[in-house]
This record gives structure tokens, C-alpha cells and sequence, in this order.
């Protein structure tokens, strides 16, 4: 949940702002409730709680949802929907850094 000295006008650029209830969610996704527990459950998102105790979910845990279940829709199971999309991110996440690496020059290089 936001810091008591946050603006309010930040949460809404803020993608992991968990601004959409379970209902809102699956509404959004085109999905079902049960839909977004699996993917909880399978350990692919894990929404924030509520004061309450009510699941809440973020722009960028929608997304990630949404690519799981572009790959159900596909006839993937679920929970090899979401390792593919785990393993995806990690992939990204590798190749960004790669690329960072070669971009830095080598300090340990002597010059000749």
C-alpha cells in the first residue's frame, strides 16, 4: 500500500501500485478468479493483501498474467504456462544484462 507521503497522482504512474481488486483483475484479463488463484498458486504472481485480507494485483502482475494466459488459451496446462513465462523473464533479464556488459569497457584490459 502506498507511504502515508505519497501522492495519490504518483500511484497512478506506479505499475506495481496494486490498484485492482480479484474482480477487477479478471475482468481486465477476460479471465475468472480462479484463473488469477492458479497462477498465485503456481507461485507466478503473488498479489498483495488488503487490510482486509483481499487479494490485490498490479499493472505489471496483470501483464504477467495476461502472457500465462495467452499460452492456456494455446492449451498450455497452467503451471507450465507460467514456468514458460518465468523462464521467459529470466531470459530477458540474462540477455539485458549481457548486453549491458558488453557495452561497459574493460578495466581490466592492459593497453598495448
Amino acid at each position: 500500500m502506498p507511504a502515508e507521503n505519497t501522492p495519490v497522482a504518483d500511484n497512478l504512474d506506479d505499475d506495481d501500485y496494486p490498484a485492482f481488486t480479484m474482480g477487477r483483475a479478471a475482468d481486465v484479463l477476460g479471465t475468472t478468479p480462479a484463473f488469477l488463484r492458479a497462477v498465485g498458486d503456481a507461485g507466478l504472481i503473488t498479489p498483495l493483501r488488503s487490510e482486509g485480507g483481499h487479494r490485490r494485483y498490479s499493472r505489471r502482475q496483470l501483464r504477467v498474467a495476461a502472457r500465462a494466459r495467452e499460452l492456456v488459451d494455446q492449451g498450455t496446462p497452467v503451471e507450465a504456462a507460467c514456468r514458460i513465462v518465468t523462464l521467459e523473464d529470466q531470459l530477458d533479464d540474462a540477455l539485458r544484462m549481457h548486453r549491458e556488459m558488453r557495452r561497459e569497457p574493460d578495466e581490466h584490459r592492459a593497453d598495448t
